[in-house]
């Protein structure tokens, strides 16, 4: 399981401009990792964001189990402080600090890295069916990243949280996602 803070900008639809208020917004994923079919992807225990307009959108056209949030994000030097707080459930939050700590890389095929960054499709289910949206990107620039997390209570409460794996920064990444699609019958 992860748990990812970032900023999306300039999201759009395809062929049209960014829409203000709407294509940039803060967003929060609490993420497994599944294979279904043989296609390794995402699978999202919840996506949190600081856009109502995205949230609703995505809650219809992706089925995926948003929620609309006050986050806030300040910068200091390399330090980015991240704050959640998903409306209407006071009690799930997150507060974390992190920092790039090294050079840029793309992961190994094969290694953890590989595992958890190159992923090229998002799962979900709708009425008890599987559905999977592909995703399209260049291979991730990562960096290895320095992360404090003063507050995590975003994963589902009946998940535990085992020690804290590597921590990864990216600055940007490009991504196009494909329309929800149903899986076998």
């Amino acid at each position: 399981m992860s748990v990812t803070p970032f900023v999306i900008t300039g999201f759009r639809l395809r062929g049209a401009f960014p829409i203000p208020f709407f294509s940039s917004f803060a967003e929060l994923n609490v993420r497994t990792y599944v294979t279904a079919e043989e296609r390794p992807g995402i699978w999202f225990f919840s996506l949190d964001a600081s856009s109502r307009l995205a949230v609703e959108a995505a809650r219809r056209n992706y089925k995926l189990p948003y929620f609309h949030a006050q986050m806030s994000i300040g910068r200091g030097g390399a330090d980015i402080a991240y704050s959640c707080s998903r409306a209407g459930a006071p009690d799930r939050r997150f507060e974390g600090r992190y920092r790039p700590a090294g050079g840029i890389f793309n992961a190994e095929p094969g290694s953890l890295d590989w595992f958890l960054a190159e992923r090229y499709c998002l799962y979900t289910a709708d009425r008890g069916r599987l559905h999977r949206a592909e995703i399209h990107h260049p291979l991730w620039p990562l960096q290895e990243a320095e992360a404090a997390v003063e507050e995590n209570a975003m994963p589902p409460p009946d998940l535990s949280l085992g020690p804290s794996g590597p921590s990864r920064f990216s600055r940007r990444q490009d991504v196009l996602i494909w329309p929800l699609r149903p899986l076998g019958s």
